[in-house]
């Protein structure tokens, strides 16, 4: 909460004191605000992009979750990523003495046009819809989504004027530097099993199912989850036939793990958006996501990666997306209180997941 003030008066502070509001003709620095998780941040990658196309000169300055700093080391796109926790005044005070800005942009929850007004920026851009509406009162300039079917990827870029950027091309991200650990010897297959909510998890038997047959198939399997996801794990492979990584690497070493990999199978979560980057042939399922929304898109178009999803399934009927409605969006964003089983996993089977990967050539 004393973060929070302190942005608060440092925004309406700097803008009862500027003269009226004008968007500026040259931008030598630009903001892009935000506390997203992993994938969110990852799915900025196309905003990036045309950022540096559009202000081939200009600064490229970027708050993030002080976990995601590592896969930023290597500056892609020339973007310098700050720390940014809104329960850390010390992260606060590192971006004040850094302040002023021409222009920022704002992707997620329009609360962080606040945080850009705080650090001085001449003209803040956002996407427009976002309740309730004191959220966008330091925002000057709101962009509608897009009214026709579109990756959020993609949709980052409505906020930069011009054409969309070119193809995602791995050599503008270098690898970020990773401490070492003991990585797979040979051709070897990532199933990365856990996600952010249980309504995503994918049937122990089916991923057994699907392991032996990547097995069959000339790949070493290893197993893949996030810190305290362990137990998932466990469940899968009760006897620990394939060695698990659950919990064990951190996001730079997971970078290095995917890069190196033959094939990565995951759920719905931030590795699937991390797999784009590090150019891993990809099979991600969608149950209550959006392949569409969370997919390849166009930025990625040409990447190694598969969705595999159930079209239409009928109670993926949710149409927002960060607070905004979106008509053609279709997705799930219950809880297990309001869905006590994930019906739209369920229906997924291991044969459709198997064609997927052999679609890739694997």
């Amino acid at each position: 909460m004393a973060v929070r003030s302190r942005v608060l008066a440092h925004a309406l502070g700097r803008r009862l004191g500027r003269a009226p509001r004008a968007r500026p003709g040259e931008v030598r620095r630009a903001l892009i605000a935000h506390h997203l998780l992993a994938g969110d941040t990852l799915m900025l990658t196309p905003l990036l992009a045309k950022l540096r196309e559009r202000y081939p000169r200009a600064e490229l300055v970027m708050t993030v979750r002080p976990a995601l700093l590592p896969l930023y080391a290597t500056r892609p796109y020339g973007v310098r990523a700050l720390p940014f926790d809104p329960r850390d005044g010390a992260s606060l005070d590192a971006l004040l003495r850094d302040r002023g800005y021409d222009l920022a942009l704002v992707p997620g929850d329009n609360r962080y046009s606040w945080l850009a007004a705080a650090l001085d920026a001449a003209w803040v851009i956002a996407f427009a819809g976002d309740r309730p509406a004191h959220k966008s009162w330091m925002v000057d300039e709101l962009v509608p989504y897009s009214d026709t079917p579109m990756a959020w990827a993609d949709m980052n870029t409505l906020l930069v004027e011009g054409p969309a950027p070119k193809q995602f091309n791995p050599a503008d991200w270098p690898a970020p530097p990773a401490a070492a650990f003991k990585a797979p010897s040979g051709r070897y297959a990532v199933c990365h099993v856990g996600a952010g909510s249980p309504l995503r998890f994918w049937e122990p038997v089916k991923w057994r199912a699907l392991a032996a047959e990547l097995k069959r198939r000339g790949h070493e399997v290893v197993w893949s989850a996030g810190p305290g996801e362990e137990r998932i794990v466990e469940e899968i492979d009760p006897a620990r036939e394939h060695v698990s990584y659950a919990g064990v690497l951190d996001l730079a070493q997971m970078w290095r793990l995917l890069s190196a990999a033959s094939l990565l199978v995951t759920l719905d979560t931030g590795i699937a958006h991390l797999a784009k980057v590090t150019a891993t042939p990809t099979v991600t399922l969608y149950g209550p996501g959006s392949a569409v929304l969370f997919g390849r898109g166009a930025f990625w178009r040409s990447a190694p990666f598969r969705e595999v999803t159930l079209a239409d399934f009928p109670c993926r009927d949710q149409r927002t997306l960060f607070k905004r409605r979106i008509e053609w969006a279709r997705r799930c964003q219950r809880t297990l209180a309001e869905c006590a089983e994930p019906r739209c996993m369920q229906a997924i089977g291991v044969e459709r997941v198997l064609a997927a990967v052999s679609s890739l050539g694997l």
